[in-house]
């Protein structure tokens, strides 16, 4: 069960022709992914949800703290990603340094994170493009339009045809992919800067007074919708204060939710050892500057009680009385969830191809295309899955369950770059995470954090799928592990 795959093995298993990825992407090319995922829903939504209910106009701050808790997991995945440049992120990672089991359970929690992620931001996209239809009087029938929307049955078919569509353009190749996702993202952050350019003339400095405003008992009542670390230690988490800054990281961390994503694509790297390091911290480092700008500009325009909770930044700008910027920034939105999908979706199939190529999941799944060299089966069979369940969920339901799966993911990652240097302290490393041991133990430390402020229910559903996977892997995944075979 705690057997580990060495990096070696794990590189020359890349170099079997017909189980090889092909080599086409650049640091530009990740930076650009890492910037096309990493901004969505959260810039869009979550600042006025925060700033109105949690931190005020110190929300600016909370995503300071949440990109730094990033920035710490970010230094190790650079490390690994450059070191063990194979597709499969942390379960890679987990697999050479912590053993198969760990590996296992840290594959299956990604399959759940990036599975989820991309129903639920396709279901946000289908929400924004319905929303502008309906600026031009065109109304979608509600039996079409999910179950957020109808009376009784309900199903998303834009959500539903947009993971097809994108299904199909991850099966042609990644450098369609790259070429997709840069003219989209080139829309997305000029959508941003434009709202912290033109928002600058409206600020006035007596919104943000108070900065941090006085500290208030949040009311959780205490049950399945409280914070894990409240049952465990009668903790009460505030709204607002110092301590309410705290409370909306865990909130905001959504919003940078994306970039270990970049991790999955090392195999399809042109130079992993230097591209890697740089498009993980540097496409995080250009959002975390993004997301403190925009939250200082939307807190400036409006005092922060009165934010709207749904569409902050376009309803600022109607307060102010430019709607042409509210329709540019629903634009910007509804365009910018497109690539936030098919990353994600691109990090689901290459987990799944990563475990079916070491025998942990059926070996079928991990013949790439004879023309395209991309994993196609698990593309095309995880696409028409999530394309379903994009159809038939509700957000509410699935979201938190994204956040702590990659939280669990971060402290795993942490925790192997502890392991391996003590392992295999001689194993070249084009990256090193500086000041090991203290920062990986901060980061775990953080991401524990962050977890514990997450819905006890939340908690409750993740334990379920996790024991689902344990059973899973020790019915199939452990007999048929190529790892074990080989040892046989």
């Amino acid at each position: 069960m705690f057997r580990t795959k060495s990096v070696e093995q794990s590189i020359r298993d890349t170099e079997e022709p017909e189980h090889a990825l092909k080599k086409s992407l650049s640091a530009l090319d990740l930076t650009v992914f890492g910037v096309g995922v990493i901004i969505g829903t959260g810039i869009f939504v979550l600042t006025g949800q925060v700033a109105k209910e949690t931190a005020g106009p110190a929300t600016a701050i909370a995503f300071a703290v949440a990109g730094v808790v990033c920035a710490l997991a970010a230094l190790c995945y650079a490390e690994f990603a450059s070191t063990v440049p194979v597709a499969g992120s942390a379960y890679t990672f987990a697999y050479a340094a912590l053993g198969e089991l760990v590996a296992w359970i840290i594959g299956w929690d990604l399959v759940l994170e990036f599975a989820l992620g991309t129903a639920v931001v396709a279901v946000g996209w289908s929400g924004y493009v319905r929303s502008l239809m309906d600026n031009v009087n065109w109304t979608m029938p509600e039996v079409l339009s999910g179950p957020d929307v109808a009376e009784g049955f309900g199903f998303d078919i834009l959500a539903f045809a947009l993971v097809l569509v994108l299904t199909v353009i991850l099966v042609v190749g990644m450098k369609l992919s790259a070429r997709v996702t840069s003219v989209v993202v080139a829309i997305k952050v000029g959508v941003v800067l434009m709202v912290i350019i033109a928002g600058l003339f409206f600020i006035k400095a007596e919104n943000y007074k108070p900065f941090i405003p006085p500290a208030e008992t949040q009311e959780t009542g205490g049950g399945w919708d409280a914070p894990l670390v409240q049952l465990m230690f009668g903790y009460e988490p505030t709204n607002f204060g110092v301590m309410g800054i705290f409370t909306a990281a865990s909130i905001v961390f959504f919003a940078f939710i994306g970039f270990d994503v970049v991790a999955t694509a090392a195999e399809e790297t042109k130079l992993p050892q230097r591209d890697m390091p740089r498009g993980i911290l540097g496409s995080l480092i250009i959002c975390t500057v993004l997301y403190v700008a925009v939250s200082l500009v939307v807190t400036g325009m409006q005092h922060y009680s009165e934010l709207s909770v749904s569409a902050p930044l376009a309803d600022a700008f109607k307060a102010t009385g430019h709607p042409f910027y509210a329709g540019l920034i629903s634009f910007g939105a509804a365009v910018g969830l497109t690539t936030v999908c098919m990353i994600l979706l691109l990090g689901q199939t290459r987990v799944f191809f990563a475990m079916s190529r070491d025998g942990l999941l059926p070996r079928f799944f991990s013949k790439t295309h004879p023309r395209f060299r991309t994993p196609y089966r698990p593309t095309i069979l995880l696409g028409v899955l999530i394309a379903i369940i994009a159809g038939f969920t509700s957000i509410e339901e699935l979201a938190t369950l994204v956040n702590i799966g990659t939280l669990f993911a971060f402290v795993v990652v942490a925790l192997g770059v502890l392991v391996l240097r003590r392992t295999q302290p001689d194993l070249p490393r084009a990256f090193r995470t500086p000041w090991v041991p203290l920062l990986p133990i901060v980061s775990v430390a953080a991401s524990v954090w962050l977890m514990l402020n997450l819905p006890v229910e939340t908690w409750v559903r993740f334990a379920a799928w996790m024991a689902l996977g344990v059973i899973i892997y020790f019915v199939y995944g452990r007999s048929h592990s190529l790892l074990g075979k080989r040892g046989r």
